[in-house]
């Protein structure tokens, strides 16, 4: 690819430095800048600079200029530095068009989704083109246009063919963003394996379910959890928003959204973490399993000798099996749905919330008195 300027960023993560990227919005961006040169000029530049809202300046190679007596384009080779990120090598186009509309108008074309679910920071019909990467394109392009004596408009249509099939391995067929990939990027800088990004996609998910008129959000860490409400309660997936490790952090979102009523949905292994106000549940943020769980089954009533066999298991199936040969499963389950009420409670008090904990084989273990009133009239 040649120098880009992004080289030079990096974050260092676990010992290793990880290097910077930029996103598609940057890309869509400096494709349009090069196709708005190309279309005034006749001629495309080597290379394209664009400053990012970060504050990176970026040098990026221009790739396949085409020029016609009604259009130019240009593309951008996608960049996602050190990041596992799906979109990493597409190539970004560009189609600059002069238009009858005063100023700079924006639109996608193949690859690019489409919005048709509420919700979105678009409109339903409009482009998936967030507001960032926008207001990018429009003023690469009237920077352009101003430099040229550009009186008239200039169109712009954003495409990525290979984002048609890259769609799938995205979240936007469940936020409703159909035959394509959204154009990102609130910096325009893609950090490597950021965590913001992953909740910013929670949080978006979390919007749209209000936006679609559910007064009660249902919440699971991932994949068991929308396993167990569809096989016991008959949870569309559509329902269901998974949070990952970031339970607190959804549940903040629910609050700011809106949401008074939230149905929580976990396998006891990340749940128990819940009882002692472990609320990203990943074991670098504390695992504590085995201490919170003996500690449970001492105030119901186990001895020494059973918290400290607890305390040596290294799975939860183990703690239970001992619990259930104990006779001290319901007494211990009962101490969790307690505690785990206080700690929710203490942080999120706007909330009223669900929670139902379940086991290996869709085995459930308890549910809380809201949870247990919402399964009765319907989730």
């Amino acid at each position: 690819m040649g120098k880009t300027g992004i080289e030079e960023h990096f974050i260092e993560r676990d010992g290793k430095r990880l290097r910077y990227g930029f996103t598609t919005g940057t890309c869509a961006a400096a494709a349009a800048k090069a196709a708005a040169i190309l279309l005034l000029s006749g001629t495309a530049p080597k290379t394209v600079a664009i400053r990012t809202p970060k504050g990176i300046d970026l040098k990026l190679p221009v790739l396949e200029p085409v020029r016609t007596d009604g259009f130019a384009s240009c593309a951008i080779r996608k960049d996602s530095g050190d990041d596992p990120d799906v979109t990493d090598g597409v190539l970004v186009y560009a189609k600059t068009m002069f238009s009858r509309e005063p100023g700079v108008s924006i639109d996608g074309g193949v690859g690019v989704g489409r919005v048709t679910k509420p919700g979105l920071k678009q409109a339903v019909g409009e482009a998936a083109i967030n507001p960032v990467p926008r207001e990018m394109i429009r003023l690469a392009v009237g920077e352009i246009a101003e430099e040229f004596g550009c009186a008239g408009g200039i169109s712009v249509v954003i495409s990525i063919p290979e984002g048609v099939a890259l769609a799938e391995k995205t979240f936007n067929p469940r936020l409703g963003i159909v035959g394509g990939i959204s154009i990102l990027g609130t910096s325009g800088i893609v950090e490597p394996m950021s965590e913001d990004a992953l909740v910013d996609s929670i949080a978006l998910e979390i919007r749209q379910r209000k936006a679609l008129g559910d007064t009660r959000l249902v919440l699971t860490p991932g994949n068991y959890g929308a396993d167990f409400l569809k096989a016991a309660y008959g949870v569309t997936d559509e329902r269901i928003v998974k949070c990952s490790n970031y339970i607190g952090d959804a549940l903040g979102h629910a609050v700011r959204t809106g949401f008074s009523e939230v149905l929580l949905v976990g396998h006891i292994g990340k749940f128990v973490k819940l009882s002692g106000g472990i609320f990203n549940t990943h074991s670098k943020y504390g695992d504590h399993r085995a201490e919170l769980m003996a500690s449970a089954a001492r105030a119901a009533g186990a001895d020494e000798e059973t918290a400290q066999s607890m305390y040596d298991c290294v799975t939860t199936d183990e703690m239970l099996r001992i619990l259930r040969e104990k006779d001290l499963l319901s007494g211990t389950m009962d101490v969790l749905s307690t505690r785990i009420d206080a700690a929710l409670a203490a942080r999120f008090p706007a909330l009223r919330t669900g929670v139902i904990v379940f086991t290996t084989g869709n085995c459930e273990l308890f549910r809380n008195a809201s949870a247990a009133r919402w399964t009765e009239e319907g989730i």
